[in-house]
């Protein structure tokens, strides 16, 4: 059974403030002597993931994790599919109100909101509160076509410190992303201060070279259809 966790202490690094026209979040800035050498990327291995399940679902009318796809429970396809991307621990973000969530299997713990209420944010952040690695796999319930596929095209665009998202439309796609650890600080300035938008704070990200754009591609389009609403049909292909 998992074990439910509320969070952690913040990262007790001193921060700086950056003001990027889009709201102050909170960076940790890096600073190096003259002469110390670039360190080169380094590759990711052994990601964290969270599946994000705490939404109402209140335009389905039920708890969108418990619909099916192709006869198998949303949740486990969704989990699988973080897996098979290489997730080496798989978190759930889930309310107390989820009965299902207290006994779903294939999950290392249950993540509660740090703010409940307060949209993805908060699931995003109390996961990497929990992350054991350097990155984040964040995956959204309500995407039933989505394959682990992309997440390994987003690995491949990271490296330490630096995580990846797509974009398409001018518009990020930030509930299928790769988060690093770093952003954490970010997150919780962002909730203090009441900011819920993932996009600003992704903004602020990539302004500050913590975050790599993937421009979405016409083919990759199809996997971003979200499952808001009974009568999505249900996709065939599988992780």
């Amino acid at each position: 059974m998992p074990v439910a966790f509320t969070g952690a202490a913040q990262d007790p690094r001193p921060p700086s403030e950056v003001d990027v026209g889009l709201g102050v979040f909170l960076i940790p800035l890096v600073t190096q002597s003259a002469e110390a050498s670039p360190v080169p990327p380094a590759p990711v291995a052994r990601p964290s993931a969270v599946l994000l399940a705490a939404g109402r679902s209140i335009r389905m009318g039920s708890d969108k994790a418990l619909l099916e796809v192709n006869g198998i429970a949303l949740w486990r396809r969704q989990r699988d599919v973080l897996a098979a991307a290489g997730a080496s621990e798989i978190f759930l973000s889930a309310r107390p109100d989820q009965p299902w969530a207290e006994t779903a299997d294939g999950f290392n713990a249950v993540v509660r909101d740090v703010v409940p209420g307060f949209g993805p944010i908060a699931g995003i952040t109390a996961a990497l509160e929990r992350a054991a690695h350097s990155h984040l796999l964040v995956l959204a319930i309500d995407l039933p076509r989505m394959p682990a596929a992309w997440f390994g095209r987003l690995l491949r665009d990271c490296s330490a410190g630096m995580g990846a998202v797509g974009r398409r439309e001018g518009m990020f796609e930030p509930l299928a992303a790769v988060y690093p650890r770093e952003l954490l600080p970010v997150c919780h300035a962002a909730i203090a201060r009441g900011h819920r938008s993932l996009q600003a704070l992704l903004a602020a990200a990539v302004a500050e070279n913590r975050m790599r754009e993937h421009e979405i591609t016409a083919a990759e389009t199809p996997w971003f259809e979200n499952w808001n609403e009974r009568g999505f049909p249900a996709p065939k292909s599988k992780s």
